[in-house]
Order: structure tokens, then C-alpha cells, then sequence
């Protein structure tokens, strides 16, 4: 398919300028070693073949996006939980009229030799091994977002990505999204004048309650579930859509929204590695007595070379700046930019609008950007390298919150000046037995 001229454009200045190694890096490199994975790219007249890993809604909502395309082929899914699984089963025999193959364990999906990509939609601790072990295996990966629970996982993944010359796109859509586009072009054109300050957020709800360890229910194996993360004994409200207010499984707000709302502010200022951390916050709204350990109130303070940015997480409404429930926002000395998924404007120095959009997806969607990219081998518009940088900065807000402690970050190396705050879980944490994550090298990458 044919995107939109601006679209081209963005995509293109983005690899030439981007900091350091930029948006559009290639992972189209060689693989490299006896390890290399020999899989052909797809041709333009095959049939795209599919598996699900993670049968939950965001997962059974991307095999859905997939299943519309003519040129898709689901043949397995995957889920610990068998009704997750029966659920996205009957999902496929409406679609083919036949069953598909069934695994509990996703290892088994990746030995299927018929299977070109995968769909990882697992909670979020459970990003990065079968995206590393996809990639071993020969196989593209759309993966959900925030692509990994730590910083180390999300460098696995890239490296393994690039010493694979495995596509994987993430499902952080905004940037197939028109409006944004436009929005970052806006700000890129210089129009807005010198910015100084961006800020971005999003508004929450407060707690998951509390609840006392129980017996897992027959349908879930909790081991698998909990898989390389600590062993907890189980409680309703930790698993399912629950997982992402638990530092043990995911980065809580600022994981599931800083990904969306952040990457817009630095892809708009073309700057992806801040060079100071401070954040604060608390769970100020559900109390101690809920269960969630991550914050329902945060804010963070990024310092950049060239700017400021503030991501902040509250209970209720409104946003920043009156904004809605989430956003990203440019102040310039011209203008101010905001936008959310509802369209974006302009307003000038005494609040009057100056331009307005609303909310526009002309963009290919994104779903087609990571089937076009499967047969061009060319790279995704979220691609894993890029979204390792924006998940990052979210992380290095949690590990200032969890340490109490000013960072700062060394880009190169992937590093915090204060050794004491990488052994924080947000940066990296051993993996629970059996589990092993690999961790490759790929040429002109760190290797955490």
C-alpha cells in the first residue's frame, strides 16, 4: 500500500535526524553467527500465517485487526488460561472455518515451521522472551505494548531483533494515526518557535482493592502465568487486566499510557534520551490498603539537552492545561500545541485557536504497516528500537519514584551514573528458574 506523502516524509527525515542512532535505524542488517535464522521473507502473493501468543482482550483484539486482511492466516493460539484460549479459538473457527492448533506453552507455536509471525499480546512480563525467542526462531513479531518490564528485557529484544533481521512492530498505533502525524510535522516545522517545556499525562482510576491469596482457578496454570517474575501466591486481582498495577509485572500508568503519550513528545522534539530524571508520587487516591504497588499520582521531570518535559499521572479529571484524560502538549514561544486522540490545536499567547484538527486516520492502519513490512523487510512505523527508547524514559520515571533518586543517564551505554538505582526491577532484575533470557549482541548496540 501507498502512504500519504506526509507520512513518507516523517518517516524518512525521521531516520536521517533522529538523536543518536535515530528512528529509523535499520534492523534490516544480516544475521550474523551459526544461530542465524534462514527464513525467507514473505512473498507478495503468499498468505501471511499467524500466531496468537496471549489470548487476553488486547491479544484477541490485534488477532482480530489481522483476521480482517484477506492475506492473513491464523493457524494457533496460545494462553495459560484455557478459556482465554477457547475464547480466541472460536474466534479463528468463525473467521476459517476450522479449528486452529491450541498450545498452552508458546514455545510449541515457535516450532511450528509454518508460522510466520506471532502476535505477542501477553501481560507485559511476558513480552520479551517470546519476542527474543520468535526472533531465534525466524519469525516477525507484533508485539504489545510497553514492549518489555525493564529496561534490560527491552535491550534483548531490539538486539535480538537486529542480529535476526526479524521485523516486530509494537502496538503503540498513535504513530499510524493521521492527526499525530500532522501534529508531530507541526511541531518539527518550527511554527511553535523555540519550545522549552513539554508536558504529557494521562488520568486514572485509583485501586484494585484488597484481596487474601486463594487457590488459583482450575483453568489457569499461575506458575506459567507468573513465569520468570517473582513467585506471589495468587490473588483475583494481581492477574488478568489487573497485572499492569504491579511493579512485578508491568510499569502502571506510566507504562500502559506514558508509552502512547510520551513517545508523541519525543518524536515531536526529535529527542529520545533525557540527560536528568527526578519523579514523585504515591498511591495518594487507593491508599496503603490496596493491593496495587505501583502509583494512582506521579509526576516525573525530564531534563533533555534542549528542554523540559513533565509526564504527570492523577486520579479524576481534568489534564494538564484543561486537556482530557490524556495528552502531550508543545509550549513554544509562538504557541502552544496540544494534542490527545481526539484531534489537536493550536493556541496562541492570549489562548486564541490558531489552527485545530480533528481526529484523522488516513495513515495505512497499523496493522497493514506490519503486514507491508513483512514482505519489504522495510521497517515499521513503531518499531522495536525507537519504542525501546520511549519505554525507557518510562521506566527511568519509575526507578526515580522507587529509588527517591535523582538520575541521570548515560544514552550510550544504556546506563544510570547511580549504581545503586540499576538494580531497581524497572532496570533489570534476574529472571525466576527455569526461566533464561538470552541476551545477544548485535554490532554497534549495547549489550546490557
Amino acid at each position: 500500500m501507498t502512504e500519504p506523502i506526509s507520512r513518507r516524509e516523517f518517516i524518512e527525515k525521521s531516520v536521517k535526524t533522529a538523536a543518536g542512532v535515530g528512528l529509523g535505524l535499520a534492523l534490516a542488517e544480516s544475521a550474523t553467527g551459526p544461530q542465524a535464522a534462514k527464513a525467507a521473507p514473505v512473498g507478495s502473493n503468499d498468505k501471511i500465517h499467524m500466531a496468537l501468543i496471549g489470548c487476553g482482550g488486547m491479544g484477541i483484539s490485534n488477532m482480530n485487526s489481522f483476521m480482517r486482511h484477506n492475506d492473513v492466516e491464523v493457524l494457533a493460539v496460545c494462553d495459560v488460561d484455557s478459556n482465554h484460549m477457547a475464547q480466541a479459538a472460536a474466534g479463528v473457527e468463525k473467521r476459517y472455518n476450522r479449528k486452529p492448533a491450541r498450545h498452552k506453552d508458546f514455545r510449541r507455536v515457535l516450532d511450528m515451521k509454518e508460522v510466520d509471525a506471532v502476535i505477542v499480546g501477553t501481560p507485559d512480563h511476558w513480552h520479551a522472551l517470546p519476542t527474543v525467542l520468535a526472533c531465534e526462531a525466524g519469525k516477525d513479531v507484533y508485539v504489545e505494548k510497553p514492549i518489555a518490564h525493564d529496561i534490560r528485557e527491552g535491550r534483548a529484544m531490539v538486539n535480538a531483533a537486529v542480529k535476526y533481521n526479524r521485523v516486530v512492530q509494537v502496538g503503540t498505533w498513535q504513530r499510524s494515526t493521521q492527526h499525530f502525524v500532522d501534529a508531530i510535522d507541526y511541531v518539527r516545522s518550527g511554527k511553535l518557535g523555540k519550545v522549552s517545556v513539554c508536558r504529557a499525562w494521562t488520568c486514572g482510576g485509583a485501586g484494585v482493592g484488597h484481596q487474601e491469596p486463594t487457590d488459583p482457578p482450575p483453568e489457569l496454570d499461575y506458575d506459567f502465568w507468573l513465569g520468570p517474575a517473582p513467585y506471589v501466591p495468587y490473588k483475583p486481582n494481581h492477574v488478568h487486566g489487573n497485572f499492569r498495577w504491579f511493579f512485578d509485572y508491568a510499569a502502571g500508568l506510566t507504562g500502559d499510557w506514558g508509552v502512547h503519550m510520551i513517545d508523541i513528545v519525543l518524536l515531536g522534539m526529535n529527542a529520545w534520551h533525557p540527560l536528568q530524571v527526578h519523579s514523585v508520587g504515591g498511591k495518594i487516591v487507593s491508599g496503603e490498603q490496596d493491593d496495587r504497588d505501583t502509583p494512582d499520582t506521579q509526576i516525573a521531570i525530564y531534563r533533555f539537552p534542549d528542554f523540559l518535559m513533565q509526564w504527570e499521572i492523577h486520579v479524576g479529571g481534568p489534564g494538564l492545561d484543561g486537556g482530557g484524560h490524556h495528552g502531550a502538549e508543545f509550549i513554544g514561544e509562538k504557541g502552544v500545541l496540544m494534542v490527545d486522540r481526539d484531534g489537536w490545536k493550536v493556541t496562541g499567547k492570549d489562548r486564541n485557536v490558531l489552527e485545530k484538527a480533528p481526529s484523522e486516520n488516513r495513515v495505512n492502519d497499523h496493522w497493514s504497516n506490519f503486514l507491508d513490512c513483512m514482505r519489504s523487510r522495510r521497517k515499521p512505523r513503531s518499531d522495536i528500537e525507537t519504542m525501546h527508547y520511549t519505554t525507557s524514559v518510562c521506566h527511568l520515571a519509575n526507578i526515580a519514584y522507587l529509588t527517591g533518586r535523582d538520575l541521570h543517564w548515560n544514552r550510550e551505554q544504556e546506563t544510570i551514573a547511580d549504581r545503586e538505582a540499576m538494580r531497581c526491577q524497572c532496570y533489570q532484575r534476574p529472571y525466576r528458574k527455569p526461566w533464561k533470557l538470552p541476551m545477544h549482541r548485535a554490532e554497534g548496540l549495547p549489550a546490557l
